[in-house]
């Protein structure tokens, strides 16, 4: 069956031409370009675009119009850049992208603008784990802003550069990912180096500057700014002529001094400066000074471990804290003194090859311990106060002196344990005790309560080493028996092991509390006031006079001496 029989008559053409204009348009639209479409239609949830050569008209969801901050597009005869995803979908209709569209015209500008190393315009939105997110403005790209990339030097807030727009730097495109990341830093630096080589060649070797402030410091100088414009350093060197360890020896953060220029390094763009060039070296008038003399000082700096002091103007050292006072251990200069206090001090060292001047300001007054050791010899008594205590002391504040005397628990009482003596006094109880050593090179003074009291081990001042003695059994337990010899008022422990010669006899329970038994001296040095008491020796004592009396056998194998038989049996063999 033929349709057309004659394709030359004008109708047949005219319908060719209009079959042929539609193919093209359509041939025109391909899947994953960018078109445009005219807004034909707007309802509360769509926006219709006209595209020629579509079938039918693309929609877009009015939402995807709001994030993307195009709502003012959702007017009808408005033209509207859309991604074609799909020319027809499973239901036949046309799928497009606004927010697409623009990631892809932006990713293009961005493509453009790494290539040819331009800046683009962007603002800061928003922060995130390690930097921030940057919106390119003219295409609402977003791309990451590392944190080291925000400035030239830390910023503790970045409040006020958040959404306002400003020029970045493109510094890596990943293309597969779809990632950019931009430098702020970059941008700031290139700005900064052109002012900067306009800045340094102002300055000349031998220029003065006024008024720069201290803005830094570090192991090896100072760093100070200069109008706000550049930083210039000073080194540890040049701070002083005096040795300094480090500038916060000389310099408070914010302070404002005058500096002179030494040099200039236009390769570098660094400006080297000197604080001690300003002034003639005072180390040439050093031998003005004189050892051991008193001078006095101003204070210009306070530190932790002391204060820094000026002899003269530049020349300037410290009082370590340890010169500062002869009985205050860890004392604080800041407590003691402020800046611009003038004081004595002695100067106690001068090394001109080592350039160092030593001062000391305690050495001003008498050494307190010199003092107590005249007024107070060993062996004499002072009255004291429970200044303070630990564990194991009591530290004493001496009357009319401002000294604290050692007192060990061990020399507060004859009688008990020292600790458990030690928590019977308390801050302010008032002592009278003895001097027991004096060192005033080291600054101690040792003192004893218990020496101000009669000794209870002078009972033994007369009694001699296997002597006889009664005594009273106090307590007994499995170590042995606690013992108080009559007329003395100290307790001794005889051991189980000197109780009793037989092992079988040597049990504490043998004995009751209060009962009086006789034993003898072991051991006696009174110097170190040490006495040792045995049942045992006096048993030993009594078998030899017994076996030098008696010839003949004793009975009684129950008796304290029941191997006694045995011994004299063994006697009369001999002198056989």
């Amino acid at each position: 069956m033929e349709i057309y029989k004659d394709l030359s008559n004008p109708a047949s053409k005219e319908f060719e031409q209009l079959l042929n204009s539609q193919f093209t348009k359509t041939a025109n639209l391909e899947e994953g370009k960018i078109i445009t479409g005219v807004v034909n239609k707007v309802t509360d949830n769509f926006v219709f675009l006209e595209v020629p050569g579509l079938k039918s008209e693309p929609i877009l969801d009015i939402n995807e119009l709001k994030s993307m901050g195009m709502l003012d597009k959702a007017k009808i005869g408005e033209k509207i850049s859309v991604l074609l995803e799909r020319l027809e979908d499973k239901k036949g209709e046309v799928l497009v992208s606004a927010s697409k569209a623009q990631k892809i015209q932006g990713w293009d500008k961005l493509v453009e603008a790494y290539e040819k190393n331009e800046p683009i315009m962007g603002k800061i939105t928003g922060r995130v784990k390690g930097g921030c997110i940057v919106e390119h403005i003219d295409t609402g790209s977003l791309m990451f802003l590392p944190g080291s990339q925000i400035s030239d030097k830390p910023l503790k807030d970045i409040s006020h550069l958040m959404n306002e727009p400003q020029k970045f730097a493109l510094i890596k495109l990943d293309k597969v990912r779809g990632n950019a990341c931009v430098s702020r830093r970059e941008i700031i630096s290139s700005f900064k180096k052109e002012d900067k080589i306009k800045i340094v060649e102002k300055f000349k070797v031998g220029d003065l500057i006024k008024d720069a402030e201290v803005k830094g410091y570090s192991s090896f100088g100072c760093f100070f700014s200069v109008n706000g414009e550049i930083d210039v350093l000073v080194h540890l060197q040049e701070i002083s002529y005096s040795r300094v360890n480090h500038p916060d020896e000389v310099f408070t953060i914010g302070e404002k001094h005058d500096l002179k220029v030494i040099s200039v390094d236009l390769e570098k763009l660094q400006v080297g400066c000197s604080v001690k060039q300003l002034t003639p070296d005072p180390f040439e008038n050093i031998s003005n000074y004189e050892l051991n003399k008193i001078y006095k000082v101003k204070v210009v700096k306070l530190m932790d471990f002391g204060a820094f002091c000026e002899l003269e103007k530049g020349l300037s050292t410290l009082l370590h804290s340890s010169e500062l006072s002869w009985t205050k251990k860890n004392v604080s200069a800041k407590k003691m003194f402020k800046i611009g206090d003038e004081i004595n001090c002695v100067i106690t060292e001068i090394d001109k090859e080592k350039r160092r001047v030593a001062i000391s300001h305690r050495l001003t007054t008498d050494n307190p311990f010199e003092t107590f050791e005249k007024t107070y010899p060993i062996g004499s008594e002072v009255d004291g106060e429970v200044a303070s205590k630990n564990e194991y002391s009591i530290f004493l504040k001496v009357d009319g002196l401002d000294i604290d005397a050692f007192l060990h628990c061990n020399d507060l009482t004859y009688l008990n344990n020292g600790e458990e003596e030690l928590a019977k006094y308390k801050i302010g109880d008032k002592l009278k005790v003895k001097v027991l050593e004096v060192k005033a090179a080291e600054q101690k003074v040792r003192v004893g309560l218990r020496q101000t009291q009669p000794d209870p081990f002078d009972w033994f001042n007369d009694k001699k080493i296997k002597q006889t003695i009664t005594v009273k059994i106090i307590s007994t337990d499995n170590k042995g028996l606690v013992v108080r010899p009559e007329g003395c008022e100290m307790d001794f422990i005889i051991k189980k092991s000197a109780i009793a010669i037989n092992a079988a006899d040597a049990r504490p329970a043998r004995f009751t509390g209060g009962e009086r038994i006789d034993c003898a001296i072991q051991e006696l040095d009174l110097d170190k006031r040490k006495a040792t008491l045995s049942i045992k020796l006096l048993e030993e004592i009594e078998r030899k006079v017994a076996l030098d009396t008696y010839g003949s056998e004793a009975s009684g194998k129950n008796l304290p001496f029941s191997s006694l038989s045995d011994d004299l049996e063994k006697k009369k063999k001999k002198d056989e």
